[in-house]
């Protein structure tokens, strides 16, 4: 097995208080380390200087999928247990696609009681609504049914939160997180995590970028489940990426075609932008509209196809996202940047500091 292909290759160590747990009082404040892949030297920048760091001609690239309030909280109707649950999503068949965990085995045909996630579970008063656990499917993901038809993004307003990562350490998003973990140019409901990469852009950082001659496209990715996911395998070569539903539009293709022809780069914001437009390039770069599910694992050696340059965060170690971004600049280039990321207390994860790779 090569280097390249363990899991035990794509780690670091991060001291607990470099995990930036609350965002910086403005998006566009953080950090921006940039990693030039020609000569693998760093630079420390702030992320208010991205527009100047991209050439004329460029093309950036944006997910502008929008988070839901998917994290439910509820009561088991038979033994008053507590119960928590992600939703992932509407089946064919109209049914919901859950991922549950409560104490003990729940069972065919049991209900499940919802309470608005920002109230108490035992409080007589709030509202509840229903649904009955149809089958399981894996890994803690149940088929369910709720008890009246309609809307689930209706249902999910009422009794959701939002999804925040388990090492932001509250259960039930705060005011900050309703506004904050969510991009400015977030359009189409369907993520049940952000696409942390763009949570720096303001909308006068864009601006910026426009009036320097860069374009802006967008493509849309529902981030899913997998992202909640390790690799649990340490062999990637044998890890399955969940799926996740993801779109390149006509319009951004003409975009992605038009930079290509008078030289300019296409840059990814994030890494869900990169598995979105690697998706629909043929093996001669050429992309193509796509509509449809992608279970895209990117991982060294892997020849990009249709993006040369990438914005992202600071991943988790042995993540596959970390394994991505190590697919772009090299293993040993990003574990050497991380190194120095820790050492000049840089801000990591989904409300941490950002890095540019060139």
């Amino acid at each position: 097995m090569s280097l390249e292909d363990r899991l035990s290759s794509y780690d670091y160590d991060l001291p607990g208080e470099l995990i930036a747990r609350e965002p910086l009082p403005a998006r566009d404040a953080s950090r921006l380390m940039v990693l030039r892949r020609a000569t693998e030297t760093i630079e420390h920048r702030q992320f208010t200087e991205l527009p100047e760091l991209l050439s004329p001609g460029d093309l950036l690239v944006v997910n502008k999928t929008r988070v839901i309030p998917a994290r439910l909280h509820g009561v088991r109707r038979r033994t008053g247990g507590r119960w928590e649950g992600l939703f992932l999503g509407m089946a064919g068949d109209g049914s919901w696609r859950l991922l549950g965990r409560t104490r003990g085995k729940l069972q065919p045909g049991e209900w499940i009681d919802l309470r608005p996630a920002a109230a108490p579970a035992a409080q007589d008063a709030a509202p509840r609504f229903g649904l009955q656990l149809v089958m399981p499917e894996s890994e803690g993901i149940w088929r369910v049914v709720p008890e009246r038809p309609g809307d689930p993004l209706v249902v999910l307003a009422t009794f959701g939160t939002v999804p925040l990562p388990p090492y932001l350490g509250r259960d039930v998003a705060a005011a900050v997180d309703w506004e904050r973990y969510q991009t400015t140019y977030a359009e189409t409901p369907g993520a049940v995590a952000a696409p942390t990469a763009g949570l720096h852009f303001t909308p006068q950082v864009l601006e910026r970028c426009r009036q320097r001659g860069i374009d802006v496209a967008s493509i849309l990715l529902h981030v899913g489940v997998g992202t909640f996911r390790p690799i649990s395998v340490e062999r990637l070569s044998e890890h399955q990426m969940h799926a996740e539903w993801c779109e390149l539009p006509a319009a951004t293709v003409a975009a992605v075609n038009q930079a290509r022809h008078r030289g300019g780069r296409v840059v990814a914001v994030g890494t869900t932008t990169v598995r979105t437009l690697e998706s629909a390039a043929s093996p001669a770069g050429e992309v193509r509209p796509f509509t449809g599910e992608t279970n895209l694992f990117i991982r060294p050696p892997y020849t990009f196809r249709a993006v040369d340059v990438l914005v992202t965060n600071f991943h988790l170690p042995r993540s596959s996202l970390l394994v991505l971004v190590s697919a772009l600049a090299g293993r040993e280039f990003i574990l050497r940047a991380y190194r120095e990321a820790v050492a000049q207390r840089y801000r990591f994860y989904s409300y941490g500091d950002a890095m540019l790779i060139v």
